[in-house]
């Protein structure tokens, strides 16, 4: 019978398609779960199109990229959850240097990424692993035995009108932990985690900003802190440092 599993050669060419820069920065951008043009894939990557459109071609070819083409545009996205999950696992793993130095505006944008963002579909940063602990502080969620949703977790989300059995019934996991690459610790992914940060976005406890960061609205901190049971000065962000600088 022949074997299922990927063999060291089929590993080695996934882990190549990322052993580049510019490739896994066109990954980075993609994590935002929107479709990019290749065109803004090849600002955000600060490559010429021309090089951008063969990575791409390559990460396509890979599997890790899908593409679909409007008119003269081509819209490309991560090929799904898992491949977002993977790029984010490995960029919890990445070492990190010294910051470089930045403008004031990069500081804060850095920042507003950091305290929240999406991870494809679910939410990541600060935010995300503080509503994990939260949620298991409360007794949601049970990491005991691997991380699973408790029956009060369940009466939970009916307060939150997130239905759990068409979640049950998706394909992909309820519940499961994503690395948060830079908190190094666990954020809220699966069904359960897409569903809860659209949910957030919907009720207008939660606003998109730039690219992949999101804001906690001014009403949405004390509604998700009341819902979480934490005290609202704990979803603050941190504060942004003074460079001492001049204008950004």
């Amino acid at each position: 019978m022949r074997a299922t599993l990927p063999d060291g050669a089929a590993l080695a060419r996934l882990a190549a398609l990322l052993a580049d820069d510019t490739r896994a920065s066109l990954c980075l951008a993609l994590l935002d779960g929107r479709a990019w043009t290749a065109g803004e894939l090849a600002r955000a990557a600060g490559v010429a199109p021309s090089t951008a459109s063969e990575h791409l071609d390559r990460l396509v070819r890979g599997g890790l990229l899908t593409e679909r083409r409007q008119g003269r545009h081509r819209y490309l996205r991560l090929a799904g959850t898992s491949v977002a999950e993977l790029v984010e696992h490995l960029a919890g793993h990445a070492p990190v240097g010294p910051p470089p130095a930045r403008s004031l505006r990069a500081i804060r944008a850095g920042a507003a990424l950091a305290y929240a963002r999406t991870c494809y579909d679910h939410l990541a940063g600060r935010l995300g692993v503080l509503l994990r602990d939260a949620m298991l502080n409360r007794g949601l969620l049970d990491d005991a035995g691997g991380l699973v949703l408790t029956p009060a977790g369940g009466d939970w989300l009916d307060r939150l009108d997130v239905p759990v059995a068409p979640l049950r019934a998706a394909r992909r996991p309820l519940v499961r932990d994503c690395l948060d690459w830079t908190e190094r610790r666990p954020h809220l992914a699966g069904a359960l985690g897409a569903a809860l940060c659209a949910r957030l976005l919907d009720l207008g406890w939660l606003s998109r900003g730039t690219g992949r960061a999101v804001r906690l609205t001014p009403a949405g901190r004390p509604a998700l802190a009341e819902a979480l049971g934490v005290a609202p000065t704990d979803l603050a962000p941190a504060a942004v440092p003074d460079t001492g600088g001049g204008r950004a």
